[in-house]
């Protein structure tokens, strides 16, 4: 029987995702990651690979554009009232 390697990621990126509404700054709340990315409510496949790990934390697949992604979701967030009636700006960057 041969040893088994298991990667320790699901996905080869992880990225922190902020939120900002009127000024304020803050970790996308994991609730929006699981409606976005689970639920895909974009139509696009673009972004199925993509898996959200924690508070303002995603894993997303090589074929993921963050820049693409942040726009989407910012549209997605604004349109569903998720800044109370202002326009949610999303920002992805590279997790450290």
């Amino acid at each position: 029987m041969q040893d088994v390697i298991l990667p320790t990621g699901m996905f080869a990126r992880k990225l922190r995702v902020e939120i900002l509404i009127e000024g304020q700054r803050k970790a996308a709340p994991m609730e929006w990651l699981d409606s976005f990315c689970m639920r895909n409510f974009t139509g696009s496949a673009e972004f199925d690979d993509t898996l959200p790990t924690g508070e303002g934390m995603l894993e997303a697949g090589l074929n993921v554009d963050p820049a693409r992604l942040a726009v989407a979701m910012g549209e997605w967030a604004t349109k569903r009232g998720k800044g109370n009636g202002k326009p949610v700006t999303v920002e992805i960057r590279a997790a450290e």
